[in-house]
């Protein structure tokens, strides 16, 4: 993949910041295009096939995943993917934008349980009960790859590298997900918070955003559902972090300055 976002993505209201330096647009959404909206751009040609199921496949058999992936229109903020319950027919993949995971219990009492960025894989979490079990939803305008499941099994069956390739994608949401329990139960709010910006600028890394300074997506509430914290303590920490000088908060925008120290955070819990 490129070093250079600008030359590869598309940049809508906003403002990022790569390897190379700001780019400031209009003070809105940030949105990542490296896979263009086009309906007709293919697995092969899309910048997150790096990152993507087309990861274990050679040529010719990304022609065959292609040949099953649907493009369907873009998603604004705040439209749903899916919802807790529906029926399961599809894993979707992230081609631009992010999206978040929330489910709701029988009280109506609601949890973030997940954030997903370009090249990220959604819906898995219907396989085992044909239904979804959390509801997903556009943080701001966004766009996916529909990747029908029956098909995906059917053609997992004749590509040996896919099938491997999608459980791996499945044993780390396992991970994942382990990883947050036991955030949750044993970690403090600082440890937590410093563990999720640690991992947004990994995630952001892979797709060639600066690792140290992007915009957040997702609002102080969404962070603080996800951390099992409240949106006044995930405020009161950021604050704390900034007077600290590990990082710089302006609105959405996070500038990591000091990633040692923030790492230096979340051992203290482990």
């Amino acid at each position: 993949m490129a070093n250079s976002v600008e030359n590869n993505a598309d940049i809508e209201e906003g403002r990022l910041t790569t390897a190379k330096g700001n780019i400031s647009v209009r003070p809105s959404a940030t949105v990542l295009k490296i896979c263009p909206h086009n309906p007709t751009v293919s697995c092969a040609s899309c910048r997150l096939n790096e990152l993507c199921l087309p990861l274990a496949l050679n040529k010719s058999e990304i022609h065959k995943l292609d040949a099953i992936v649907e493009r369907n229109r873009p998603f604004t903020k705040g439209d749903h993917l899916y919802r807790q319950s529906d029926e399961f027919k599809s894993v979707y993949a992230v081609r631009s934008g992010s999206f978040k995971s929330y489910f709701l219990s029988d009280s109506g009492k609601g949890r973030v349980t997940g954030f997903y960025l370009p090249g990220e894989i959604i819906g898995m979490d219907g396989i085992a009960s044909n239904k979804y079990a959390n509801s997903t939803s556009a943080l701001e305008h966004s766009s996916i790859c529909d990747i029908p499941f029956s098909q995906l099994e059917k053609l997992s069956r004749e590509l040996p590298s896919l099938q491997h390739h999608f459980f791996a994608i499945m044993g780390n949401e396992i991970a994942k997900d382990q990883q947050v329990h036991t955030l949750l139960s044993s970690y403090s709010a600082e440890e937590r918070t410093a563990s999720f910006l640690l991992g947004l600028s990994s995630r952001y890394a892979r797709v060639s955003l600066s690792p140290t300074r992007f915009l957040l997506s997702m609002t102080r509430g969404d962070i603080g559902e996800y951390l099992g914290l409240t949106v006044e303590t995930v405020s009161r920490i950021f604050t704390s972090l900034q007077k600290k000088g590990l990082i710089s908060v302006d609105n959405r925008e996070i500038e990591l300055l000091d990633i040692k120290r923030l790492r230096d955070i979340f051992s203290r819990g482990e």
